[in-house]
């Protein structure tokens, strides 16, 4: 059975629907990022930059045992492992790892920015918030245009590429995004949201987030805690 380290993020998601997609077997072991459990020995052990999720699979490469962190790599990994959601001909796959690292580079850290400008900051800074909103909306506009003449990100079956992506967008609102000018956008997100292992994926541990209201969770996930040796 695999051991997901993980917490309700669009990071921690993306590996909850795919571990769903697949059907393979998993615990969920909730690291509770506002209480700063990610700064402990053990999670650091297999996850050294402090972020989830993270993964242990007894039944590795070789029957060996192996531990991931990097939601992307872990995606990579499930895949191969059961031979789904990545296609198996070369340009068939690189047509999916572009629009994954899209994520991955682009939408993951970008759209994390937006939240934090737009939200979660102490001090709202009018040229932060309109930087990353203006980006928020530039993705966007990216992958609407890409839909416009494709059924799914990499291509024309469902990928890791949509699994990755699909969570962040959840946020939408948070974002400042009008789904009305983003309409083949839109389009693939109900059908995403609609698969029910997607709608499993979305509901592990989710019961347990809490908004993030206090000084303490602030430091912790945005202050000098990031910044301590350990």
């Amino acid at each position: 059975m695999l051991e997901v380290y993980s917490w309700p993020t669009p990071n921690g998601h993306k590996v909850h629907i795919m571990l769903e997609e697949c059907g393979l077997k998993y615990r969920a072991h909730a690291v509770n990022i506002g209480a700063g459990e990610q700064f402990a020995p053990e999670f650091l052990a297999i996850s050294p930059n402090n972020k989830i999720p993270a993964i242990t699979d007894p039944d590795g490469p070789d029957g060996l045992p192996i531990s991931l962190f990097e939601s992307g790599a872990i995606l990579l990994y499930l895949a191969g492992k059961t031979g789904r959601f990545l296609p198996a001909s070369t340009r068939a796959k690189y047509e999916v790892l572009q629009w994954l690292m899209f994520q991955m580079g682009g939408v993951g850290p970008m759209l994390g920015q937006a939240h934090h400008f737009r939200i979660y900051a102490p001090e709202k800074l009018p040229y932060a918030i309109e930087r990353y909103t203006n980006e928020a909306k530039r993705l966007y506009s990216v992958m609407n245009k890409r839909l416009a003449n494709s059924r799914y990100l990499g291509g024309n079956e469902y990928s890791i590429a949509d699994i990755a992506v699909f969570p962040w967008l959840r946020s939408w609102k948070n974002q400042g995004i009008e789904w009305a000018d983003h309409p083949h956008l839109k389009g693939w997100f109900d059908e995403i949201g609609a698969r029910p292992a997607v709608q499993r994926g979305v509901e592990v541990l989710a019961d347990l987030r809490k908004p993030i209201t206090g000084e303490r969770e602030r430091e912790i996930l945005f202050g000098k805690r990031q910044l301590a040796q350990r």
